[in-house]
């Protein structure tokens, strides 16, 4: 019977700690989500732009031989992007090529 009681708080406790820690990852990233926009008003409004990380060309390269998952690869090791994040970008600079 303490086992079985044992058990149950430890599940219990594992529960709250990982909905403890869940919600504060929520807070930090939408607090990071929030700093990025005022940061992008503040690039904006002083008219300064990002550069562009070294090696794109390798990345162009890529899209206009048309390897475009080697072209995300590529992204990421330039940039240390997430995959997700790495597609939008190629994606964005294939669309912004072709135009």
């Amino acid at each position: 019977m303490n086992t079985v009681f044992l058990l149950v708080a430890l599940v219990a406790t594992a529960g709250w700690i990982t909905s403890t820690v869940t919600l504060r990852v929520q807070s930090l990233q939408h607090k990071a989500d929030r700093m990025e926009r005022r940061l992008a008003l503040v690039l904006d409004h002083f008219g300064i732009e990002e550069p562009e990380p070294a090696g794109m060309d390798e990345v162009r390269a890529h899209l206009r031989a048309d390897r475009h998952i080697s072209a995300i690869k590529e992204y990421r090791r330039i940039t240390g992007a997430g995959l997700a994040e790495a597609k939008l970008a190629v994606d964005a600079l294939a669309a912004a090529e072709k135009v």
